[in-house]
């Protein structure tokens, strides 16, 4: 296979010029993006837009061989046409080589399409700049992207006009269809995903269109004229592109400076990837000679939450035993433990592996209980899976409007008797879930009890729905009661302004955790999925009563999804994550690929999660009735367990003798 710069590698180039030695090589290094992850690309509504960018431009030809030579001499036969419009062009120019979404040839002039599912308000006339006057940042690598198709196309074709756009998914347009997003389902032949397009999708029935064109030449001459920026890269566009290029043809490795750029490095090892080589390592290794004892001991990198990183590694401060307090703005109250942690106390029992009074773990019971006076039973913990699709399902929607499409309630009486009390999965494709989502959630709830949930995502998802109801042109009948329930539940701030708070406004205890817990096997993380073993491995209280298969039996804890369940385990002496105990979402998928879906903390690898991926799987594949089943059952088994998480969770705080 020839070794070409291509779009996908001049991306990788440009967040860090090394890695261009690392990618493709998945047999010799860890890699924690897929190359070509169908899963990632389905939860970003990658494959629908494409086909709908099509349907837009109608009656062109798509370029489908599968060899780049072939592919060129497809493209450069249809490009002799007077007038023609191409999908999946191929053009090649030396060791560079594109495919272009759609181009449209009028003559001598050119339009390269590159199609984006990212989304944007076309009524914001200052979104492709930042507040400095710069290209905003969250656009520029789309926009560096059609600039280095433009500069290859150029390059191949210098006679021809080039105009370039970016086609994307407007926020600011309403779906004019019902059912746009059914005309594009998935389909699995022979190994390779595909789109299968409904015969009734043409430019007529989706309806006024929901993607916007964007001229961007001014971005991308600016792109190509001003010098480029990419860690250790001093240069104009053209020559660093053939440094690059030449490099990747000859599988050189450019040498590029370490920084806290490299946090987001997807060449490391993962638990499932023993065996292979850690890019991250070896150029830590050679620019600041770390071991690998070093990595395990903790590096600046690992530091929770730190926006002090380059100025540690500038400073030569690299190792968790390099840190001292003052790096991390230490303040003369941070002494004081005793009213719940702020950051920089999080960080330094991290870094210094060390808690106050010479304690394994931090826990604040005074804190956790002043919160608990305050708390009215039953209490109730739940748990949101939401998609924001890119493509909308009904009349009236925008672009990744907000699907509630299930949830979970555990309930827990005074005297500490838990149940899982309620749930609701809707994935009947072309369905639309919310205003149902809340009236099974007011059922579930009621209006007595305290009301969790685990980060704000909850009050986010409810707001979302509350401005759907009031923007709804027919709102349902029960939609004034509907409104009442949400204001009840949630709060809403807006430039440090309360707009509402309800009376059961939800408790997060994500946001108690921050300030009334620390474990060292949660490395300063707040995840729920952190936070959980971390209580397991040193409660006894959870260890006593989870260690028996009590959990979906009778006479026991009542669960609509398990039976006789043991959820504290152990196998060497270390108590086995209660997450790692369920089947994975898809039993069709590599566990490196579902690693990739689920995001991180601090590394932010991927979008989306396992849940909103399984949502978008039941709405546009073609599955087997056998395939959807498992899926919705392993949809309502992970629900389940991030609410009993939040009891066991709290369980372990209060019964605590820390």
């Amino acid at each position: 296979m020839p070794r070409y710069l291509t779009k996908s590698r001049f991306k990788t180039a440009i967040e860090y010029p090394t890695k261009l030695f690392y990618t493709g090589k998945g047999r010799e290094y860890a890699n924690a993006m897929s190359e070509d992850s169908f899963l990632q690309s389905l939860a970003e509504g990658g494959f629908q837009v494409g086909e709908l960018a099509k349907l837009m431009y109608p009656g062109g030809f798509e370029v489908t061989a599968t060899d780049h030579e072939t592919q060129v001499q497809e493209t450069n036969q249809y490009l002799q046409q007077e007038n023609v419009t191409l999908y999946e062009a191929a053009i090649r120019h030396e060791g560079l080589f594109i495919r272009v979404d759609v181009i449209r040839k009028r003559g001598n002039h050119i339009e390269l399409i590159e199609v984006k599912a990212k989304s944007f308000d076309s009524t914001d006339q200052n979104g492709f700049r930042g507040a400095r006057g710069g290209i905003n940042s969250g656009l520029l690598p789309y926009l560096q992207d059609i600039a280095f198709q433009t500069y290859v196309f150029k390059l191949a074709f210098p006679e021809v006009r080039v105009d370039s756009f970016l086609l994307m998914a407007d926020k600011s347009k309403a779906c004019s269809v019902d059912g746009l997003n059914q005309f594009f389902k998935i389909t699995h032949v022979n190994g390779r995903s595909g789109i299968k397009v409904s015969p009734n999708a043409n430019s007529t029935s989706i309806g006024d269109p929901i993607l916007t064109a964007v001229n961007v030449n001014e971005y991308v001459n600016e792109i190509l004229t001003l010098p480029l920026e990419a860690p250790g890269v001093e240069g104009f566009l053209p020559d660093v592109v053939k440094g690059w290029s030449e490099a990747y043809e000859n599988d050189q490795k450019i040498v590029s400076p370490v920084g806290a750029h490299c946090v987001r490095c997807e060449f490391r090892t993962t638990p499932t990837q023993e065996g292979l080589k850690s890019g991250l390592f070896e150029c830590w290794h050679r620019a600041k000679g770390l071991s690998a004892e070093d990595f395990n001991e903790g590096v600046v990198l690992d530091v929770w939450s730190f926006r002090g990183k380059e100025r540690l590694i500038q400073e030569g401060i690299l190792k968790f035993s390099d840190i001292e307090k003052s790096d991390l703005g230490w303040q003369n109250e941070d002494d004081d433990f005793s009213h719940g942690l702020n950051g920089r106390q999080r960080q330094w029992m991290q870094v210094s592996k060390s808690i106050p009074d010479g304690k394994d773990f931090y826990l604040n019971k005074e804190l956790i209980d002043a919160a608990a006076s305050q708390w009215q039973y039953p209490l109730h913990f739940i748990d949101f899976e939401t998609a924001r699709v890119a493509i909308p399902f009904f009349k009236g929607q925008k672009p990744y409007s907000n699907i509630a499409f299930q949830f979970s309630h555990h309930e827990m009486q005074s005297n500490g008797a838990v149940e899982h009390k309620s749930q609701f999965l809707s994935t009947t494709p072309g369905v639309k879930p919310n205003y149902e989502f809340v009236r099974e959630l007011k059922k579930a709830i009621g209006d007595v009890g305290t009301v969790f949930m685990w980060s704000p995502h909850e009050n986010t998802t409810l707001n979302a729905v509350l401005e759907e109801l009031n923007e709804d042109s027919s709102p349902p009948a029960d939609a004034d009661e509907l409104r009442k329930f949400i204001l009840s539940l949630t709060r809403k701030k807006e430039g440090g302004k309360t707009l509402h708070e309800g009376a059961r406004a939800m408790v997060d205890l994500c946001g108690l955790s921050k300030r009334a817990f620390y474990h060292p096997l949660t490395k300063g993380s707040n995840s729920i999925k952190k936070v959980l073993p971390a209580v397991m491995a040193y409660s006894n209280f959870i260890k006593e009563k989870y260690s028996q298969p009590i959990y979906g039996a009778s006479p026991g804890l009542k669960s609509l999804n398990f039976e006789n369940q043991t959820w504290w385990q152990q196998v060497d002496g270390k108590v086995l994550d209660p997450y790692k105990l369920l089947p994975p979402v898809f039993n069709d998928v590599p566990e490196s690929e579902l690693e990739q879906i689920e995001s991180d903390d601090e590394f932010e690898i991927s979008q989306g999660g396992a849940a909103s991926t399984a949502y978008a799987r039941l709405q546009f594949e073609e599955l087997p009735d056998n395939e959807r089943a498992y899926i919705k059952n392993a949809l309502l088994r992970y629900c389940e367990l991030d609410t009993l998480a939040m009891v066991m969770i709290l369980e372990g705080w209060r019964q605590s003798n820390n």
